[in-house]
């Protein structure tokens, strides 16, 4: 059985499910697409391809192996996008908690039932229907789970918008001993530069107490300048708007002292190799055109305490 255990972000990685590419289906129509960014790419004819995509993901399976991480991946679906595992579940402590996700993408949960009953069944959470969730806005961190969300009368409007209040009460119900603290992002459906699809889109912890943010990622002030005040001015590493475009802030943690970075981004991986961490680069370029990154296409399900 898995024993799953996760408190944060950032301990040493053990068991991790990564998305597939394989079989990921023809270019989708603008219709079919769930952010500005992918309509973006379909429209300028840049759409990421199926081998390009492959071989990114296997780069990152790669230093996965390096470090020893144990690695699941998904059963293949024909013609279907699986790349974005953290989308479709989350562990927070020793419970996995499934997504409420758009209705399109429940196939991809199927995907991952041979992994799923590997887990003890009453570890495994369905939270009510009104409850929309997904993984990549919730982050546990300690004693906190910080959680992106939008609460606008508008949400119905934003295919953007993918984690509700609701969400955001019963993990609060589930986890009483913690600080759910929720986030309101900014949400567009037409300008990938001016829409956080998750909360990991504009903000992630990282290790040494640090971490990156960016501001207009938020639409209340006060709620970013509380991350601020949270990590300290000098921790946290500022992205831009380009930057969190290019999804800077999707990176991801194997440990307190190694992250998985973009090789493009050049400015985040030198001030990260300056405050001391190792950093493996991986090319990403072509999956952060669908608007999701290394954190997103990964779900981790052990880390050391």
């Amino acid at each position: 059985m898995l024993k799953l255990q996760i408190k944060n972000e950032t301990s040493r990685l053990r068991a991790v499910i990564l998305g597939v590419a394989e079989s990921n289906g023809p270019i989708p129509s603008v219709d079919e697409a769930y952010d500005p960014k992918s309509v973006e790419h379909i429209l300028a004819g840049t759409y990421p391809t199926e081998a390009a995509m492959i071989l990114e993901m296997e780069a990152l399976a790669a230093v996965f192996k390096k470090y020893d991480v144990q690695v699941f991946r998904p059963t293949i679906i024909k013609d279907y996008n699986q790349i974005f595992a953290r989308d479709i579940a989350f562990v927070i402590d020793d419970l996995l908690i499934k997504a409420n996700i758009l209705p399109d993408r429940e196939r991809e949960l199927e995907a991952i039932a041979p992994i799923l009953s590997q887990i003890d069944p009453s570890k495994i959470i369905q939270l009510p229907d009104e409850c929309h969730i997904e993984g990549g806005d919730v982050m546990p961190w300690n004693d906190y789970v910080f959680v992106g969300t939008y609460s606008g009368d508008d949400y119905s409007n934003y295919i953007t918008a993918r984690t509700n209040m609701d969400a955001v009460i019963a993990l609060q119900e589930l986890f009483p001993d913690k600080t759910v603290k929720s986030f309101e992002l900014r949400k567009s459906n037409t300008e990938a530069k001016d829409n956080a699809l998750h909360l990991d889109c504009c903000f992630q912890p990282i290790g040494k107490g640090k971490a990156i943010l960016h501001r207009n990622g938020f639409l209340i002030e006060k709620e970013y300048q509380w991350l601020l005040d949270f990590f300290g001015q000098e921790n946290v590493f500022e992205i831009s708007k380009e930057e969190m475009y290019q999804m800077n802030s999707n990176i991801f943690s194997i440990s307190e002292d190694v992250i998985i970075s973009e090789k493009n981004f050049t400015r985040l991986n030198t001030w990260l190799r300056e405050q001391g961490f190792t950093v493996e680069e991986v090319p990403y370029a072509e999956i952060a055109k669908q608007e999701g990154l290394l954190r997103c296409s990964t779900m981790p399900l052990i880390r050391d305490l």
